[in-house]
């Protein structure tokens, strides 16, 4: 066993991971997390690895980014990633999970663990090396004020929660139950005319939003955009993305613009409206969100919110593996590194625990590359070299291309996936 000790800030997706990797190395944790004393405002349970936004941690595809980052997390033993197996719902081709037993196996795995310690507290200064910071995209004012004074000032923008509605309260004689080209029948859907879309439409972009106090400029991360916000775009903005209808019909006709629920727990009592992210009041979400078949009578298990996100300047502030430059054994996690999405901030407390244990084994770190999504994502955060640094979901537009063209897109990724997965053993055995 390594004779000392990591001090780990922040209890959620990639805290709970890089505890779990470092703790199996034989290494000392302690895991300092300020719920349940404290809350923030988008939190509800007292349980590690909330998820806040969505049930789902997407596609399961290898020809999907997402899907190979996944599958290269599984290769690597990832705590976040066995559990969200163990506990998915049915979802179509993406991974989703029961988002409270997700929760709570992966608090109990952590609680349990021998190498562990938790302690139920706020943290408001950066701590020594060694230590990882991954308090999120929801982090306190005390601590962001003093890694602001370490680093330079983070960057903040909102994103906002989708609602979950239960299944008892839904007119099932108006929904059917389907996914996209015929794919298995997981999700519920509510098909609308253009009569039933344009009412709608009219009634979500004049709704009254809640007030957002914490700052005078409000901007918004493009994966996370309210509905309302992205509606104003133009009236059939929705109907080309959380709306769209295309690979559905309803008596062999393709609707106008379908609103789909995903299921949100192992039993299907409770559903996500995909995509309804949103800052209207809770009144208003009623009102509008019962104007779409099959919701009139809606019974809401939690509205959609709003909430402040904070990401660092992450380029040359962070190494690839999330290590600060200028303070060795001072590693960030999560999506306060400018990653986007449960998997990737799973990812980064990850490859930030791999590294931590090799350095303190006085092994060299280990470098992904960007030939893996894995590490492509470590890169991005810490090379990106345009004027304007903004959060990440991984994508293979960051991963090295093929020496040689193949048109065809699917083909293309599956060989970048099979690169990717190669690269990837291969390095597991230097772990």
């Amino acid at each position: 066993m390594i004779d000392r000790r990591v001090a780990i800030v922040g209890a959620g997706l990639a805290g709970c991971e890089a505890a779990y990797q470092l703790a199996e190395r034989g290494i000392a944790v302690d895991l300092y997390e300020m719920k349940p004393q404290k809350m923030s405002p988008a939190h509800h349970s007292g349980d590690f690895c909330e998820l806040v936004c969505s049930n789902s941690l997407r596609s399961d595809r290898i020809e999907n980014a997402v899907g190979l980052l996944k599958a290269e997390m599984r290769i690597l033993d990832s705590l976040i990633l066995r559990v969200a197996d163990e506990t998915r719902v049915p979802a179509g081709g993406a991974l989703a999970v029961d988002r409270e037993g997700f929760a709570a196996r992966v608090t109990g795995i952590i609680q349990n663990h021998p190498n562990i310690t938790i302690h139920h507290e706020e943290i408001t200064n950066v701590p020594e090396a060694p230590a990882i910071i991954a308090t999120g995209p929801l982090t306190s004012d005390a601590l962001a004020e003093d890694i602001a004074r370490l680093t330079g000032a983070p960057l903040h923008f909102y994103d906002a929660a989708a609602p979950i509605v239960v299944y008892d309260s839904l007119d099932m004689t108006k929904v059917f139950r389907a996914s996209r080209y015929g794919r298995g029948d997981d999700y519920l859907n509510c098909p609308m005319t253009r009569e039933e879309y344009e009412a709608f439409y009219q009634a979500l972009i004049t709704a009254e939003t809640a007030e957002l106090h914490e700052f005078e400029t409000l901007r918004v991360f493009e994966g996370c955009m309210p509905v309302e916000v992205m509606a104003k775009r133009g009236a059939q903005t929705l109907c080309f993305g959380p709306l769209k209808p295309v690979g559905l019909e309803v008596d062999g006709k393709e609707p106008h613009a379908v609103v789909q629920l995903r299921q949100d727990d192992k039993d299907g009592r409770l559903y996500n409206i995909v995509g309804f992210q949103t800052n209207l009041k809770f009144g208003e979400q009623r009102r509008v969100f019962g104007l779409i078949p099959g919701l009139e009578h809606a019974e809401f298990a939690r509205y959609g919110v709003m909430h402040r996100n904070t990401f660092l300047n992450s380029p040359g502030l962070l190494g690839c593996d999330y290590q600060m430059r200028s303070i060795p054994g001072l590693y960030f996690a999560g999506q306060m590194t400018g990653v986007e999405g449960y998997v990737e901030s799973a990812s980064s407390g990850l490859v930030a625990a791999l590294s931590m244990a090799n350095n303190l084994a006085g092994k060299p770190t280990i470098d992904f590359s960007t030939k893996t999504a894995i590490g492509a994502l470590g890169h991005y955060v810490s090379e990106y070299n345009g004027n304007d640094f903004q959060p990440m979901n991984v994508t293979f537009g960051i991963m090295d291309p093929l020496p040689q063209r193949i048109r065809k897109k699917t083909e293309r990724y599956g060989k970048v996936a099979e690169r990717a997965l190669d690269v990837i053993r291969a390095l597991k055995a230097e772990l």
